[in-house]
């Protein structure tokens, strides 16, 4: 078993050298794709966990199996001021991470040559660690786990993710078909993919395999093709196997990055009229039996996408949806980081002088489309552009923008007008466009 073990190791080391992954231009910039750099931040996880705001400033963040360094350029985009750590088992692979750094400008980032298992060897412990498809290609995930766990501060994050065996079950049994075909006894090169296009081309376009995993952009892309049809050593997962992962690790299951998307309730077509035994047992079933429930229902996800950390460490939290107006009343209101730019601000500001709504989801569609708010709310909410602000700053900014309730001409009280900008703070805060805290 360990021979075999070694073998598609090597086999994995040897794809990725000869076709380092991403092959994505070193030049280009994820400046601009806010919801990478949404994923990629630490204070957008730690304020999920915690509900608290954590500086990036100085924090060590390790990209675990980095490849050509892409999604490093991305945690060091998206966390500024912290030192970036990459490895991988392909040295072709690292020497472009190192390349693509030098290239934007960060010079505090460090790459190695190593295995995930192998992490507690470089001495280092880490605030944040990104695992990005590559778990699944590790023998066991637990593994791989237990040694990002003994290199994690103790209020550190792991983002980590596997392969759902579910929405993939189709290029599995591709890839089986091409394992029976030989193309995959060694590393697949051109010929190979060439090959792959031959027998796809050849079948008819009814025939299930083909119409669930071919395409004209797939068959375009060698990439895609490796990725996917060729891919050594892929393996897929369920929410039950990664939450056993988990907690083999002894790990604490945090979150599903892209939690939004895995609503049990946005499935039923009317969620408030539910059949009796699905409206009795939904609500007392667990966070792992509902995103069970939603992958057996509607596998849509290929990455099984998680945050987790240490056990114990989260701290107690009250949601807002649940805080007093007291509570309100000594917040400190944040605007989610990736918002905070030049170009929004402007456009942000001809929306207010327009006495136009300001659709903020179209900068960041996390995942609601034609998420607006009211141009008076959003005159409010101009500071934050800034810098944070003192809840009582908002209100009072408030009531200097709208010193009169329009429906009773009456002056608008600290509490009215405290109460109308903590329901829209709300609304903002469950979607992620703002981070509040206490």
């Amino acid at each position: 078993m360990t021979q075999i073990l070694t073998e598609i190791s090597e086999k994995i080391r040897q794809q990725f050298d000869t076709g380092p992954y991403p092959r994505i231009p070193l030049e280009r910039s994820p400046k601009n794709d806010a919801m990478a750099l949404y994923i990629h931040s630490l204070v957008n996880a730690y304020y999920l966990r915690n509900q608290k705001i954590i500086r990036t400033e100085g924090k060590l963040i390790l990209d675990a199996g980095c490849g050509s360094g892409y999604k490093s350029l991305i945690l060091a985009e998206a966390n500024p001021g912290a030192k970036i750590v990459g490895i991988d088992i392909s040295a072709n692979s690292i020497e472009l991470a190192k390349q693509r750094l030098q290239y934007h400008g960060f010079d505090n980032a460090e790459f190695y040559v190593c295995r995930i298992e192998d992490l507690p060897s470089l001495g280092l412990q880490f605030d944040y660690i990104n695992c990005d498809d590559v778990l699944y290609l590790l023998s066991e995930p637990a593994v791989g786990l237990q040694a990002m766990k003994s290199v994690l501060k103790q209020d550190g994050i792991i983002r980590a993710n596997l392969h759902s065996s579910l929405q993939r079950t189709y290029y599995y049994r591709a890839q089986e078909v091409f394992k029976m075909m030989g193309l995959m006894d060694e590393n697949p090169e051109e010929l190979e993919i060439d090959l792959v296009r031959d027998t796809m081309n050849a079948l008819k376009d009814q025939v299930k395999l083909k119409a669930l995993t071919w395409s004209p952009a797939l068959a375009a892309d060698p990439e895609r093709i490796l990725m996917n049809l060729l891919f050594q050593g892929d393996k897929g997962y369920t929410i039950p196997e990664t939450f056993a992962a988990i907690r083999k690790a002894e790990l604490e299951f945090i979150s599903m990055v892209n939690w939004r998307q895995w609503n049990l309730m946005e499935l039923f077509k009317e969620p408030d009229d539910l059949p009796v035994f699905l409206a009795m047992s939904l609500p007392e079933i667990s966070v792992e039996e509902q995103l069970t429930l939603f992958e057996l229902l509607h596998p849509v996800h290929r990455l099984l996408d998680f945050w987790c950390g240490h056990p114990q460490q989260s701290q107690n939290v009250v949601p807002v949806v649940e805080w007093t107006l007291s509570d309100w009343e000594t917040a400190q209101v944040h605007l989610v980081p990736q918002l905070r730019t030049p170009e929004i601000k402007r456009e942000l500001i001809d929306a207010i002088a327009q006495l136009n709504t300001f659709e903020i989801s179209q900068y960041l569609p996390i995942p609601e489309k034609h998420v607006s708010i009211d141009s008076t709310v959003a005159a409010c909410l101009l500071p934050l552009w800034e810098a944070p602000q003192p809840m009582r700053s908002l209100v009072a900014h408030w009531q200097k923008i709208r010193p009169v309730n329009l429906a009773t001409l009456e002056p608008f009280s600290t509490n009215e007008a405290l109460e109308v900008l903590s329901n829209a703070l709300i609304g903002l805060e469950s979607r992620g466009y703002v981070l509040v805290e206490r």
